[in-house]
């Protein structure tokens, strides 16, 4: 079960910018949040994602179709 999970999280940062954008910002704390999340992820599951290049994940991002990317869509304080 637990070899899904790892595939689910590799997908989710290849395709969800704003998950990306989390795990750059902290990546042990997001992780702990998906494990927490009900995503079944061994200690040295987390840990290996932890290890991997951060600059991996962006790589792997631009060669996904756009139509398979889930974007974030942040809205500017400033246009209220």
């Amino acid at each position: 079960m637990s070899q899904k999970s790892v595939e689910i999280v590799i997908g989710r940062l290849a395709t969800d910018e704003a998950l990306r954008a989390r795990f750059s910002d902290d990546p042990k704390s997001t992780l702990m949040h998906l494990q927490g999340a009900g995503l079944d992820l061994t200690i040295g599951e987390i840990e290996a994602l932890h290890r991997t290049p951060l600059a991996l994940w962006s790589f792997v991002a631009m060669w996904v179709h756009p139509r398979l990317q889930k974007i974030a869509l942040r809205r500017d304080v400033r246009d209220q």
